[in-house]
């Protein structure tokens, strides 16, 4: 026969055990850090497909710790991860679990990179040579890091290529592949609110291993 009360208290311990875990998962992908995979070639050559990154969170938290090193808002250069403006988050109770976990979750996020600040005027232009430059206040930004500045998504009028200044509590955010992503490019600045961590570490494949 079954012993009812040991039953009981490994049911008990189970449940606790099972809700520990679920809140550890929580309060670490809120607040400090989650995992994240590449599933383009937007940042190429940055980062991959199928590449594995760290996303750190402190940076929405400087006071959690004494010290901290990382900046309160994001700089230029910066890789973030976010929810793209166009993306509708739901709000059930079903799809916050899935976010704050990152058990099932089917929120569309993107990783770009950090390219134009509140504030600054940007705008960009096509040279003689055919090359594409950013330009940040009317000075041309130099950006050693992009695949091509000859492989481009070419402006156009229903474009966000500028002259446009940035509204205060926006960024400009842009692929480094040029040519091969949807950005601010298309769908405008994107609100700090819908930041999400900063990528910091690509941890796999091990031989590409390096901090970003």
């Amino acid at each position: 026969m079954i012993d009812k009360e040991k039953f009981k208290a490994n049911l008990k311990e189970t449940i606790d055990t099972i809700v520990f875990v679920v809140v550890a998962v929580i309060l670490i992908r809120f607040f400090i850090a989650e995992l994240r995979w590449i599933p383009s070639g937007s940042m190429k050559p940055t980062l991959v497909e199928g590449d594995r990154i760290v996303v750190e969170k402190l940076t929405k938290f400087p006071n959690l710790l004494k010290n901290h090193s990382f900046e309160n808002t994001p700089q230029r250069g910066d890789v973030m991860i976010f929810y793209p403006p166009f993306v509708k988050l739901k709000t059930t109770p079903w799809a916050v679990f899935s976010r704050l976990t990152g058990f099932f979750c089917k929120d569309i996020a993107y990783i770009k990179r950090v390219v134009g600040l509140p504030g600054e005027k940007l705008e960009i232009k096509q040279g003689d040579n055919g090359a594409y430059k950013v330009y940040i206040n009317d000075k041309p930004l130099k950006e050693d890091y992009i695949m091509s500045e000859y492989d481009f998504h070419k402006c156009k009028s229903d474009m966000y290529c500028g002259p446009l200044v940035i509204p205060q509590g926006h960024y400009f955010m842009m692929g480094d592949n040029r040519g091969n992503s949807m950005d601010s490019r298309f769908w405008g600045t994107l609100p700090k609110e819908r930041f999400i961590g900063r990528a910091v570490f690509l941890f796999w494949p091990f031989t590409h291993m390096r901090s970003l």
